[in-house]
């Protein structure tokens, strides 16, 4: 049974900066593109960042982009995310998930993954 684990969400000022970790347990990502979600307050679940599965391609939302960067390490099979320059309307939970396919390159849409994380909190004061 696969597994992702979130971790390194808190408390953070606006301006800040923190840096999340998804671990998968029971399986590796060698071959599939790895996303990052998230869910505000009174939200629906969006894409942030999706990474290809050896790193080649990356993509972003608009309103993340050259803030946040998306990496992985295949061999640990975790994926990160580093967030700088935090504003209060990057408060949300932030979900790692695992494509569906091999096939996908990267990955946008919430359908196209089947393993998802427990999701992990992040809070910028402003």
């Amino acid at each position: 049974q696969v597994k992702l684990a979130e971790s390194g969400g808190g408390l953070v000022q606006a301006g800040g900066s923190l840096r999340l970790s998804c671990q998968v347990i029971g399986g590796n990502i060698n071959n599939w593109a790895m996303g990052w979600f998230r869910r505000a307050p009174g939200k629906e679940r969006e894409f942030v960042a999706s990474l290809s599965r050896r790193s080649g391609q990356a993509v972003y939302a608009d309103s993340v982009k050259g803030r946040f960067t998306i990496s992985r390490d295949n061999a640990k099979a975790m994926v990160f995310l580093q967030m700088d320059s935090l504003s209060s309307e990057d408060t949300a939970v932030y979900f790692c998930a695992r494509a569906r396919s091999t096939t996908y390159v990267t990955a946008k849409d919430e359908n196209e993954y089947n393993y998802w994380g427990q999701g992990t909190q992040v809070t910028v004061s402003s």
